[in-house]
């Protein structure tokens, strides 16, 4: 694996948005894991040195700060090499050095019972979290890494590393308000707890995605022409909820496929508290709202700090429609939990944007 060619999509993201010395200290990361690594291989007998570069690479899709990403190269050379700590916080400086320590902890963590592993393991994460955050990330990028290629385990370890995932590390990402971290994680391990399920949920929504499409379009047309008479710049798309949340839904409430018509949220992204609401009023001056199932986020945050408006109308057709509305910020706070408001916080002190009210 040529150095030069595998950094370059990494360096291409990092790039956006990381200051020049940020871009050196990953860059340095990548060279010393490249020849730590040197001569190890995956179960997918890939060079071993793809994992960690993966690992950084979804972090940079995070934009996470130079700090992680560089300690996501190098997580596991303290356990799979010679190096010491005191190495690697001379090399890349103490942050570093402590991020990849406490991912390393964690990855030692052994326990002899169900109840006691799954205890132990999100007490010892927060207080890893508590000390610093970047290690959670780290580590979750770590796992859904694993995750992606996790085809390449023996049967029952897919099995005991899915309960795994769905058991901890999935209401980890959630609760740091990771959604898209959380989603994929949550897909990967139905994929290989409920296979059955998994694939029968793709074929059915191959099949109704012409339908479906057709009839999101017609809403999404609606609400664009209406935010347009009032001069709200407004981004409206849908969205196909992820496979476990289907699975999910109809494990809890008995139902069959063709009985959800939640299957599909239409999500609409402003620039404003203020138009979130005057949104709000339009969409249910369009269709008729189902008592119940309005939720007002925004004015009370969940505890992960998730904001916006949801909520479910009657749409064309007499189906069931839901209809989010956040701000651009709050979206992203929302995909990206922590690693945004980390970098959210930072923007704030140098004078940047804000949601405005």
């Amino acid at each position: 694996m040529n150095g030069a060619v595998a950094t370059e999509s990494l360096v291409s993201t990092i790039s956006k948005y990381m200051t020049p010395e940020e871009v050196n200290l990953v860059e340095r990361a990548y060279d010393f894991a490249h020849k730590m690594h040197e001569g190890q291989f995956r179960k997918s007998e890939e060079p071993y040195i793809i994992h960690p570069y993966e690992v950084a690479l979804i972090l940079a899709q995070l934009e996470a700060d130079g700090a992680t990403v560089a300690a996501g190269l190098l997580h596991d050379v303290l356990e799979d090499t010679d190096t010491t700590p005191e190495e690697l916080s001379k090399r890349f400086g103490p942050d570093v050095a402590r991020i990849v320590q406490g991912v390393t902890k964690l990855g030692k963590l052994t326990f002899s019972s169900k109840e006691e592993r799954q205890a132990e393991n999100f007490r010892r994460m927060f207080v890893a979290m508590a000390q610093d955050v970047r290690v959670i990330m780290v580590k979750l990028c770590d796992r859904l890494h694993n995750m992606r290629t996790l085809k390449h385990m023996r049967p029952e370890k897919q099995q005991e590393i899915s309960k795994e995932t769905l058991e901890i590390f999935a209401p980890l990402a959630h609760r740091l308000g990771m959604g898209r971290i959380k989603w994929e994680l949550e897909d990967w391990s139905l994929r290989y707890l409920h296979p059955d399920a998994y694939y029968e949920i793709a074929k059915l929504l191959g099949e109704k995605r012409d339908e479906r499409e057709r009839y999101i379009e017609e809403i999404v047309g609606r609400i664009q022409d209406e935010v347009r008479r009032v001069d709200i710049n407004a981004n409206v798309y849908g969205r196909a909820k992820h496979f476990y949340s289907i699975w999910n839904k109809m494990e809890k409430n008995r139902k069959e496929f063709n009985d959800l018509f939640d299957i599909t949220a239409v999500r609409v992204l402003v620039d404003s508290i203020k138009e979130c609401y005057e949104v709000l009023g339009i969409v249910h001056s369009i269709w008729r709202p189902i008592p119940g199932r309005f939720k007002d986020y925004i004015a009370m945050p969940k505890p992960n700090l998730y904001q916006s408006l949801h909520t479910t109308v009657i749409g064309p057709g007499g189906k069931p429609v839901e209809i989010q509305i956040r701000t651009h910020d709050m979206h992203r706070r929302a995909e990206y939990g922590v690693a945004a408001h980390w970098k959210y916080k930072e923007t704030a002190k140098s004078g940047g944007p804000t949601d405005a009210a």
